[in-house]
């Protein structure tokens, strides 16, 4: 039952979403409802630009915060340039050069070959109409010319500040009081450079500091039959190395004592047979120290601290475990399921650009993706071998954005070897705040042929504060 129950929570982890505006933490309250996200975008066949509307962010921040988190954009272009050594679009357009921006079909990888060497075949596969067993094909693409992305102001000078503070030890892991904030290795370099690639998401900052979640969540068999349909709530909150939004530093006392990461709290509004179940999570930058996990249980009307140790557990009979929270999140150490890195390749890759609009959508025929608009990407690609053969994947494979740090996908092996499950992020970006987040969400298992498709809305919330991971916001849910 314990186990049951905790696989079936951690599948809204990822996401979230909201019916009700949160109560007032420590900011103004503002928010977004499921009902809003539906009312102007859809699941399906809807390709209207929701970010670009009511639910822009200049609209939804009250002006106090839009004019808080809002920075100049040429000088956070100038500065991340700087801090990372290079701009993207200086750096692509020598692979296939012949693959100009514009649109194309399927049809068209006949006639342009290029396409095979700038995707990677994962990628070039899907690059075809949507059918059985799997959804998330795409039937047509635009190119875009390759932009600059980078991240907001504080973030940027924090990572110039501390350049070269943050350490591995004579093994490849971090020494954790080396790493202050910022990015910690925005250069990746040397014998471990893969580790440092792997650590810079580890410590993203992607997201926030203080974030809230809404999402729709659809699973779907190998004959297209929908037969998960969920609905969350997420609060996160990041407890260490905050740079952007006050309180500075550490959150708290408590945070730094305990050497906390983040916290997240979550409501399940969908399926009827999950609603009301609640659950929240601490995590520790101590990669050897297992998380702290509360759930209040409907059924029983009583909290239950869970084990976190159950990390290969599928999700609520999904297409992730535990351990795939963002695409990877297995603590990286020698003494439990250790990996060995390398870097495979270090080139550009032809990938979804980060949505500026929200006008990509997903078709009900086909379940494919449209309006889809790929960039010219430097990525990393990196191979996370597993040393403890009883782990369920043999191996890993994450593309990795080299100017962004951003993960856009992973590939999972089994112990076979066999392509076992995909995690694909789909990001969006708002220049403005240099704020780059996820819009969608797609998972593929290759061995049982199911898929889910994820469509949320994430912002930043200065309401989220510790009380909601907390055990008294259990409790109150009992009340």
């Amino acid at each position: 039952m314990k186990v049951k129950f905790f696989a079936i929570c951690y599948l809204v982890f990822l996401f979230g979403l909201s019916t009700w505006a949160p109560a007032l933490g420590a900011g103004e309250e503002y928010g977004v409802t499921h009902l809003d996200l539906e009312k102007h975008k859809a699941f399906f066949d809807d390709p209207r630009p929701f970010l670009k509307g009511d639910l822009s962010y200049k609209k939804v921040l009250p002006p106090g915060v839009y004019a808080k988190l809002t920075y100049d954009v040429e000088t956070m272009k100038t500065l991340w340039a700087e801090v990372v050594g290079f701009k993207a679009p200086d750096i692509v357009g020598k692979i296939a050069p012949e693959i100009k921006p514009g649109t194309y079909t399927y049809k068209d990888k006949e006639k342009h070959p290029g396409f095979k060497e700038l995707m990677y075949s994962n990628m070039y596969n899907r690059f075809n109409p949507g059918a059985p067993p799997l959804a998330g094909n795409f039937p047509e693409i635009k190119v875009v010319p390759t932009r600059q992305y980078y991240y907001a102001l504080p973030i940027s000078k924090a990572t110039k500040e501390n350049m070269g503070r943050a350490r591995l030890d004579d093994q490849g892991y971090l020494i954790r009081q080396t790493y202050v904030d910022g990015v910690p290795f925005p250069r990746p370099e040397g014998k471990f450079k893969a580790q440092q690639v792997m650590y810079n998401w580890d410590r993203r900052y992607y997201g926030g500091e203080n974030l809230h979640i809404i999402a729709n969540i659809k699973g779907f068999t190998r004959s297209f039959k929908n037969d998960f349909d969920g609905k969350a709530l997420l609060q996160q909150l990041r407890l260490n190395s905050r740079v952007q939004i006050e309180p500075f530093g550490y959150y708290d006392e408590r945070a730094k004592v305990n050497e906390e990461k983040y916290g997240f709290s979550l409501t399940h509004m969908a399926p009827r047979d999950l609603y009301g179940n609640s659950l929240t999570m601490i995590r520790y930058l101590d990669a050897d120290k297992f998380d702290q996990v509360l759930m209040y249980i409907t059924a029983m009307r009583r909290i239950r601290k869970l084990s976190a140790t159950d990390t290969q557990d599928a999700v609520a009979g999904q297409d992730v475990i535990y351990d795939d929270d963002y695409g990877i999140s297995t603590p990286y150490t020698p003494k439990r399921y250790q990996y060995k890195f390398e870097i495979l390749a270090e080139r550009e890759y032809l990938v979804p650009a980060p949505q500026w609009d929200g006008s990509l959508y997903v078709s009900s025929k086909g379940l494919e993706y449209h309006n889809m608009e790929f960039e010219r990407r430097p990525l990393y690609v990196i191979l996370l071998t597993q040393m403890d053969k009883n782990y369920i994947y043999s191996k890993r494979i994450a593309y990795i954005d080299k100017e962004t740090f951003f993960l856009y996908d992973i590939e999972n092996y089994d112990i076979k070897g066999r392509f076992y499950r995909q995690s694909e992020n789909r990001p969006g970006f708002f220049p403005e705040m240099g704020f780059l987040t996820t819009f969608g969400v797609m998972y593929r298992d290759y061995v049982d042929m199911h898929s889910v498709l994820i469509q949320q809305y994430s912002y930043p919330a200065l309401w989220v504060d510790r009380s909601y991971f907390d055990i008294r916001s259990l409790v109150g849910k009992i009340k």
